[in-house]
């Protein structure tokens, strides 16, 4: 608040980190923040110290709650002072937060950045599947699922289940827990050095080392047609990399005809492109299926059935795309190649395949299914140090299944997510049951 000198000169970030880090570690000194706070700006004729200390206020309030005690006397400091604009503010959060879980970490740097140019409202660009963005208000408080039902509204899904936000960095793809807040989820990969931070209100995605993308994430009761925005948004653009890495066990007709579909949302109506599909072979057939022809049969056949599905649209044409693999018991499937050595009978190589049926493995160069496990069967999955390990059957007589992946996590958080699905579920039709 500028009322002590100090010998050094601290960036505002260091200086809340340094206030609020060990309070969101230590409970006991929640309370301690909030009357350091008051107290200084009490009977404070400082105009620039008040001015700091409304913005450290407007921080505290939305990392965590002062105790019960200590609430009655935080409200009455905040409602006694409605000249002072953040006041109202601060007031809100405060009672936002009385319901909530208090904040893991201190203040992300754009918040801080946001706070001092005196703007209480923060902004984060959001990616989609189809290479679209969009701009979406973010609060100290907003959890990580009340952003996806946020962005499911302004996109207007039929519904926000199934789909969740990720933290891409320069190496992985992370999901985000539901649970948390969506500026404790981002903290830990962004730089605090105060030498690179930039004064905005806005976050601009290129001066940053990672993407917030948001994109679909349990393939349930997914039908191609019935929510357009999905199925082109995401549905689409998140199958078809599937489809042309060859993980679909497939039929030459199916591929025959899909080549034209594919062809179709690349070129549209421009016949004059046929020349162009020997080259385009990797983005219309699946890459361990190309060699099985040759580029100039591949070309008459794929004309041939971009002919017969004649005045059809790109986006129609995207949406029969969907409609013909929706049938295939691979679709809307997370595949995963791992290796294995705790199974002699399987390939060293093997692909983990989560639907929501449950967990298959499979044979990557057969695309022949191993074993097939519901998620019903599976007591116990864990993931450590490049290793995944699921038990199935019981903990007592069960099967251990261990493997080497980099996704390790991945997997583990898609397993938790579907069996949390199917308790959800299971949860509200004992509710129903009861009132019946």
């Amino acid at each position: 608040m500028g009322d002590y000198p100090i010998k050094h000169a601290r960036s505002p970030i260091e200086l809340t980190g340094q206030i609020f880090g060990p309070a969101t570690q230590h409970e006991d000194l929640q309370d301690e923040i909030y009357c350091q706070i008051m107290r200084q700006m009490t009977n404070n004729n400082n105009r620039l110290s008040i001015e700091r200390g409304w913005q450290l206020m407007w921080l505290c309030s939305g990392l965590f709650p002062p105790s019960p005690h200590l609430m009655k006397h935080a409200l009455r400091f905040l409602e006694s002072r409605p000249r002072d604009l953040l006041a109202a503010d601060c007031l809100q959060r405060l009672q936002e937060m009385r319901s909530k879980e208090p904040r893991k970490f201190p203040p992300h740097p754009v918040e801080v950045d946001a706070i001092q140019q005196n703007s209480t409202q923060i902004f984060h660009k959001v990616h989609f599947p189809n290479d679209t963005d969009d701009i979406y208000e973010v609060k100290s408080t907003t959890t990580i699922k009340e952003m996806c039902t946020n962005i499911a509204f302004h996109l207007k899904l039929s519904s926000d289940n199934g789909y969740g936000l990720y933290l891409k960095t320069p190496n992985k793809m992370t999901s985000m827990d539901e649970n948390k807040y969506f500026f404790d989820c981002i903290r830990p990969v962004t730089d605090p050095n105060p030498k690179k931070a930039k004064k905005v209100k806005e976050v601009n995605q290129t001066n940053i080392p990672y993407l917030v993308m948001f994109k679909r994430k349990l393939w349930f009761n997914v039908s191609p047609g019935k929510d357009l925005v999905a199925d082109l948004t995401f549905h689409f653009p998140q199958e078809l990399p599937k489809y042309l890495r060859g993980y679909h066990n497939c039929t030459k007709e199916d591929m025959i005809n899909l080549g034209g579909l594919l062809f179709r949302v690349e070129v549209d109506s421009d016949r004059s492109q046929f020349v162009m599909i020997p080259k385009m072979l990797r983005e219309l057939i699946p890459a361990d299926e190309i060699k099985i022809m040759s580029p100039e049969e591949w070309k008459k056949n794929i004309i041939s059935s971009y002919n017969k599905q004649s005045g059809i649209t790109v986006q129609e044409a995207k949406i029969a795309f969907l409609k013909a693999i929706s049938s295939w018991p691979t679709f809307g499937c997370a595949f995963f190649e791992v290796r294995q050595t705790c199974e002699s009978s399987y390939p060293n190589i093997v692909m983990i395949v989560v639907s929501k049926q449950g967990v298959s493995l499979i044979d990557p160069k057969t695309k022949e299914v191993l074993i097939m496990h519901p998620f019903s069967r599976i007591t116990d999955f864990q993931s450590e140090s490049g290793y995944f390990e699921m038990t199935i059957g019981t903990l007592v007589r069960g099967v251990n299944f261990v493997c080497e992946t980099s996704q390790a996590s991945t997997i583990e958080d898609l397993f938790r997510s579907y069996i949390t699905m199917y308790e959800r579920e299971r949860d509200i039709r004992s509710r129903k049951q009861m009132f019946l």
